[in-house]
C-alpha cells in the first residue's frame, strides 16, 4: 500500500515536495516512481528510483528541476520539486515496480494521486 501527500498550490518558480510511504517490504530489486497527469493528457512518468542502489531516472522534462529520493529505514520515497512551471500542474501518483521501468504499466501499485497546482 503506497501514500502520497504533499500536494498543494504554489506559485511558477516555487518549489514543493511530495512524499509517499510504503507499507510491507520493498525489495532491493524494485523501483519506486513518480507519475503524473494532467487534466485533459495521459498518465506520464516523471522519475524512478532503484530502491536497492538508489539509482535515479527523469523524465526529461523534470531533469535538473526534480529529485527523488528515498529513506530505505521509513519505506519512504520523496520528490522535490524546485523551478515549478504551471505546465507542472497535474495530480502525482507514486507507485511500485518488481524491476525498473518507466512505463506505468510495469508498476504494480500504486497509491492515491495528490494534486500539485502551479499557478503563473
Amino acid at each position: 500500500q503506497l501514500q502520497a501527500s504533499g500536494g498543494g498550490l504554489v506559485q511558477a518558480g516555487g518549489s514543493l515536495s511530495l512524499s509517499c510511504a510504503a507499507s510491507g517490504r520493498i525489495f532491493s530489486s524494485s523501483v519506486m516512481g513518480w507519475f503524473r497527469q494532467a487534466p485533459g493528457r495521459e498518465r506520464e512518468f516523471v522519475a524512478t528510483i532503484r530502491w536497492g542502489t538508489g539509482t535515479t531516472y527523469y523524465a526529461d522534462s523534470v531533469k535538473g528541476r526534480f529529485t527523488i529520493s528515498r529513506d530505505s529505514a521509513k519505506n519512504t520515497v520523496s520528490l522535490r520539486m524546485n523551478s515549478l512551471k504551471p505546465e507542472d500542474t497535474a495530480i502525482y501518483y507514486c507507485a511500485k515496480a518488481r524491476y525498473y521501468s518507466r512505463e506505468g504499466s510495469e508498476y504494480d501499485y500504486w497509491g492515491l494521486g495528490t494534486l500539485v497546482t502551479v499557478s503563473s
